[in-house]
């Protein structure tokens, strides 16, 4: 199942610059092993804010939502999630 996945991080203010550069470095390896593995399909960076939309190709909801609570940032995110259907104008379908 494809889902179209709108994350916006929110750390804490108060937290020291190494402990977060420490939680981003250990999220981007966990996202490039996913991305490796096809089950987070495509990242875009959303233009002026610590947010991005990413695409994730996973069996279902479950899936889905384990690998956004593994996510080392997660606790400090927020998340819109929307599954995707194929669309019957979509050329890859005629």
């Amino acid at each position: 199942m494809l889902f179209l996945v709108r994350m916006d991080v929110h750390p804490p203010l108060d937290m020291p610059a190494e402990k977060f550069a420490e939680i981003k470095a250990t999220e981007k390896a966990y996202s490039l092993s996913l991305q490796r593995d096809g089950r987070w399909a495509h990242i875009w960076r959303i233009v002026g804010q610590y947010s991005n939309y990413s695409i994730f190709d996973v069996s279902g909801n479950d899936e889905l939502h384990k690998l956004l609570q593994d996510l080392p940032l997660y606790p400090y995110s927020s998340f819109q999630v929307t599954p995707l259907a194929t669309h019957p104008s979509d050329i890859a379908v005629q």
